[in-house]
């Protein structure tokens, strides 16, 4: 695997710079993936907020069928942060870490009250101050609330980037950093919606398109399919 990922970048690096890597998977995965909504259901950026901080270690359709009922009984940041934990704890239960969860996001709600008058912060650095809230879901909150650049690097898109080359590593502050030194800040949000799509649809973590018969992967060309070499085979 490390010699394998050692040949490819070495590879990459000299065949297609980064930026012009990047800007290649732009041209080509968002014209398939132009939707820059998250997949959430969410009618203001409130519920968005309470289901981006429930949605860590789950899916957004388990998140998606919970947060009816938690929206339904507490609408808003007032009557969340009065709400009994207990409570919040049995309907946020189906989705796992659930005291954690509960927790989290009773306090955010507390703090949305007593700091931004009910409403969700538009700077970056006071986002992630909210519990629950790391870098990825203030990049999302941040594009889908107040239309700014936002590099939303997920399990999907880290998946994606790894298995082209663009980062050794699988570590989403390096990648969010890659990104934003080699793509210019108007595509950001585009390209993080695409590729996240593009991972959760066709390069899949068990079963990537490349490595299934009658399967098409629009990047098939530029990809060096790092850590995929056992798939490869049986395919053949």
């Amino acid at each position: 695997m490390s010699n394998e990922l050692e040949i490819s970048l070495k590879e990459i690096n000299e065949s297609i710079p980064l930026p012009q890597l990047l800007e290649e998977l732009y041209i080509r995965l968002v014209p398939i993936w132009p939707d820059t909504r998250p997949l959430l259901h969410y009618n203001n950026c409130f519920e968005l907020l309470i289901s981006v901080i429930l949605s860590a270690q789950t899916t957004d359709d388990q998140v998606n069928i919970v947060t009816k009922e938690l929206f339904h009984r507490f609408p808003n940041s007032e009557s969340l942060a009065a709400a009994d934990i207990h409570e919040v704890e049995n309907i946020v239960y189906p989705l796992g870490f659930y005291h954690v969860k509960a927790k989290h996001i009773i306090e955010t709600a507390k703090v949305l009250q007593g700091r931004f008058n009910g409403q969700i912060p538009s700077n970056f650095e006071e986002m992630i101050e909210l519990p629950g809230v790391g870098r990825k879901s203030a990049n999302l909150l941040i594009a889908a609330c107040y239309e700014k650049p936002g590099i939303i690097v997920d399990t999907h898109v880290l998946r994606v980037l790894f298995r082209l080359g663009v980062s050794a590593k699988k570590e989403a502050t390096l990648i969010e950093s890659i990104i934003r030194a080699n793509l210019p800040p108007e595509k950001h949000t585009e390209f993080s919606y695409a590729v996240n799509r593009h991972g959760k649809f066709t390069c899949t973590a068990r079963k990537p398109a490349c490595t299934e018969q009658k399967k098409h992967c629009p990047i098939d060309d530029i990809c060096p399919k790092i850590g995929l070499s056992a798939l490869l085979k049986q395919r053949r």
